[in-house]
């Protein structure tokens, strides 16, 4: 019987080996590659759900935004109850209203401005020529007279300076250099009659008043005005007039109204936050070039705030001469975005200001910035708005996704050291095919011998 033989390459080829063993590590890699498959569906899942937060909290912020500029509307301090005040001779008086102001006409007469007392002195050499022993005296207003005296560590003018500016006396001293030498120069701290002061001659030193401290006498409406500041406040509630010229005899008017370009710019704000979130929600709608739409369109929630918004365009305030956003010139096109038309809103604004101001204020906190501020805070509520609820209803889906994905990685470490003792166990046994083959070869070698003897 002739011998015969075992195929060792033709066992290591069907095992996916060659003479060399098995590839232990790649053999063991592609079994963890398909047993991995629901793992990587987990990780889509998570993707998928992430693409779906980050979505939602980029609407989110645009509608904080939107309701930033809906409060801007609906503040009773706020845009559109802003006030401007005009002058008719700004080279006399100008003025400044606070939110709020009555509306109306003001008459100034500016007699004279407020003034501030100021003094100096004859002049010596230098700020730092000594200054011969002896006194003066300060006295502001109706106050007690304070006393510099020099001689005794207060020798100079630089050394006045000092003195007085460390007194808090009402006036703040300096030295002013001329073609004559140095002077000492006092000037009041405060404007106005009660900021008046006198000094007395002393140290070898003559005091001369350069300006005497007086009042602003003006009159508003035909009403005499004293004022220690040629700023002008509590005259008139919410207005403050800044005085700027005397002109005794001459009327200013300064008139109150509405600051339409306040309101318009918190108008067209609005529109175009308004306008960021309706796109937001459209391009979720929208088809890519995979013929997929956004992450967020199959969710409900968007569908929601679809409502809301193009809702807005059948809100009517009732029994007022603006009672719609169509007659704010405000329009809303088929895509759901509002376009404003400058020339109606501004008419608006200018001829019936306070129908605009209710429009979106209305009575009891129910005109239009309210209400869609109102239907809005149910989406966004950090509590219990559907987008924080969905939000966490997304965390919540991801953690528990992660959970299984971090179980499941234990069971494929575990998995991976028992298929990579499996497969050395196989390799070995490989390995030691080939002397078995010689064995068995010279065995059966050895039996033909022995049967052909």
């Amino acid at each position: 019987m002739g011998s015969s033989s075992i195929d060792l390459s033709s066992i290591l080829s069907a095992l996916g080996s060659s003479s060399s063993g098995i590839n232990v590590q790649s053999a063991v890699a592609q079994e963890i590659a398909l047993e991995s498959q629901p793992m990587l569906l987990w990780e889509q899942q998570q993707s998928n759900l992430q693409n779906q937060a980050s979505d939602i909290k980029g609407i989110e912020s645009d509608i904080t935004s939107l309701q930033d500029a809906l409060s801007a509307l609906k503040d009773p301090a706020g845009a559109l109850a802003a006030m401007t005040a005009a002058s008719s001779n700004s080279n006399i008086v100008t003025a400044s209203a606070t939110a709020g102001t009555a509306a109306g006409t003001h008459m100034v007469v500016v007699n004279n401005l407020a003034s501030t007392a100021s003094w100096y002195s004859t002049a010596v050499a230098s700020g730092d020529t000594a200054l011969a022993a002896g006194s003066f005296t300060i006295q502001v207003g109706s106050g007690s007279p304070i006393t510099v005296t020099t001689g005794s560590g207060v020798n100079t003018l630089n050394d006045v300076v000092n003195y007085i500016n460390g007194l808090g006396a009402g006036v703040t001293a300096s030295v002013v250099n001329d073609a004559n030498g140095a002077r000492l120069a006092l000037i009041g701290n405060n404007s106005g009659g009660a900021g008046n002061f006198t000094v007395s001659d002393g140290s070898g030193l003559t005091f001369t008043q350069a300006t005497q401290g007086k009042d602003a006498s003006l009159t508003i409406d035909g009403i005499p005005i004293d004022s220690a500041s040629n700023t002008v406040t509590g005259a008139v509630n919410g207005l403050t007039f800044n005085l700027t010229g005397a002109a005794p005899g001459t009327q200013v008017s300064i008139s109150v109204a509405p600051d339409a370009s306040q309101a318009s710019q918190a108008i067209n704000a609005f529109v175009s936050a308004y306008n960021k979130v309706i796109g937001d929600v459209n391009s979720e709608y929208q088809v890519d070039g995979s013929n997929k739409q956004g992450p967020v369109a199959g969710d409900p929630i968007l569908s929601e705030l679809q409502s809301v918004l193009l809702g807005i365009g059948s809100f009517t305030s009732g029994n007022n001469v603006v009672n719609t956003l169509g007659q704010l010139g405000i329009s809303m096109g088929q895509d759901g975005t509002l376009s404003v038309d400058s020339s109606t809103l501004t008419n608006a604004i200018q001829t019936n200001f306070s129908s605009v101001q209710n429009f979106f204020q209305g009575t009891s906190s129910n005109g239009f910035a309210s209400t869609l501020d109102t239907q809005l805070n149910t989406l966004v509520d950090p509590v219990s708005g559907a987008f924080t609820v969905d939000l966490q209803s997304i965390t919540n889906e991801t953690n528990d996704l992660q959970d299984q994905i971090n179980n499941f990685q234990a069971y494929l470490a575990t998995r991976q050291q028992f298929l990579t003792n499996e497969y050395n166990q196989a390799d070995i046994a490989l390995q030691q095919l080939p002397l078995l083959e010689a064995q068995l070869n010279a065995e059966l070698g050895l039996n033909n011998n022995n049967k052909n003897s």
